[in-house]
């Protein structure tokens, strides 16, 4: 003869725990929560930075060769004062456009083609979190490299190192803002061939309105310089070269600079919310 509990007759079988976790009839199941932005940024951050950190050093090498080689170039022609001034803080901004802009531009372009974007599209975190988090791990590898274009260009043309300090701010908002241009640049582009010519002639952009002293060139190239997002870091960071540097004037160049950033950025997290659902 066996024995029949008395919850199994009622139809009561169960924890209370699954009492009290079971929705009514009709009603549906509570979803987890939403994941909040600064601990998936701090995620997708550490992410790309543990994956780029063997494939984008060496690559740093060669930004950092190719500014300290453009202001050894340079160096022959240009003596000092003003046009020195230019040439070693665009050398060193150049080295952030090289990383945050062009390579994180032919990064998001294949991670398009490739069908990368699926994979970060299940993820549970904010699309601002992965734009935020690539942006900021390939600007983080251009410290070490502007800081040596930096100071080896102030040697190089007799400037003095005493402001230099002045990159902690330079190399975050400039890197923000051109971050941000070529991520967008690479999630907008039909083509991963087309992210790729796009980053580079955001890189050459760089090159040419920020290195060369912009009193040598033509008005109307005068007028694209005014529209490069590095421009305002160049100018921060060669007003800090002089004597007396004019702080108000390099603290309205980084505001300038951290406002293009932030709307860079902006339009790179649309480009990925669009590349993302197609």
């Amino acid at each position: 003869m066996s024995i029949v509990p008395a919850e199994a007759v009622s139809g009561r079988v169960g924890t209370a725990a699954d009492t009290v976790n079971e929705p009514a009839d009709g009603e549906p199941a509570p979803l987890a929560p939403r994941a909040r932005l600064l601990p998936s940024l701090a995620a997708v951050y550490r992410a790309q930075l543990s994956r780029a950190r063997v494939a984008r050093i060496p690559l740093l090498f060669v930004a950092t060769f190719q500014s300290v080689g453009i202001m050894i170039l340079m160096r022959g022609v240009v003596e000092g004062g003003d046009e020195a001034r230019a040439v070693v803080a665009g050398s060193s901004v150049l080295v952030v456009a090289f990383v945050a802009l062009n390579l994180l531009a032919q990064y998001f372009g294949q991670l398009r083609a490739s069908g990368g974007l699926d994979h970060y599209a299940t993820l549970p975190v904010p699309p601002a979190a992965v734009v935020l988090g690539a942006a900021g791990a390939y600007a983080s590898f251009t410290v070490p490299g502007t800081a040596v274009t930096a100071v080896t260009g102030s040697v190089l043309f007799q400037l003095p190192l005493t402001h230099l300090w002045v990159l902690v701010a330079v190399i975050p908002l400039s890197g923000a803002a051109l971050a941000g241009l070529g991520a967008a640049l690479g999630l907008l582009a039909p083509r991963q061939e087309l992210a790729t010519l796009l980053g580079q002639l955001g890189m050459s952009a760089a090159l040419l309105l920020g290195v060369l002293p912009p009193d040598r060139l033509p008005g109307a190239i005068g007028y694209a310089r005014d529209l490069l997002p590095s421009t305002y870091g160049v100018e921060a960071l060669a007003r800090t070269f002089d004597a007396r540097p004019d702080w108000p004037a390099v603290a309205l160049d980084l505001a300038v600079c951290a406002a293009v950033g932030v709307c860079s950025l902006a339009v790179a997290t649309w480009a990925y919310r669009r590349a993302a659902v197609r």
